[in-house]
């Protein structure tokens, strides 16, 4: 995996020690461009899981001027931050973020080792402990 750029804890600890997320030098790259276009560099990246989407589960992204209490921040030595909510943290643990830059279906997708189901669109997905509602059909892919 030497193409992925692995993030340090705020607190201290290892990449090697505790992955919380590592990042592609593309995703990063785009990052910084997002932030920049947006005139907001000192924002952070939040990597969110909601209810929803067709699999039960679905990613969520949004720059995030305010990092709560509780949220885990994840530094890059590029100066990308990623901030996770507590809650989100157990189903993203270890995920990796990627950005596909294509004609077709283009945009940020992460790799979730924790996902034992996902649906084609790529931004729903299921764990072995959440079961969603349904067949898991999804009406914006082919899954």
């Amino acid at each position: 995996m030497s193409d992925m750029i692995n993030f340090d804890l705020s607190l201290g600890q290892t990449a090697e020690d505790t992955a919380i997320l590592t990042v592609t030098p593309l995703a990063a790259s785009k990052i910084k461009e997002l932030l920049a276009q947006k005139n907001i560099p000192d924002h952070a990246l939040r990597v969110f899981v909601a209810g929803g989407g067709c699999s039960g589960l679905q990613y969520g992204m949004a720059f995030e001027p305010n990092i709560q209490e509780t949220d885990t921040v994840v530094e890059a030595t590029e100066g990308v931050r990623l901030v996770v909510d507590p809650t989100s943290l157990m189903y993203v643990q270890g995920a990796s973020i990627d950005f596909i830059d294509s004609l077709v279906g283009g945009g940020f997708r992460i790799d979730n080792p924790n996902a034992v189901s996902s649906c084609g669109c790529g931004s729903s997905f299921r764990t072995k402990d959440h079961h969603a509602d349904g067949d898991g059909g999804c009406s914006t892919c082919s899954h």
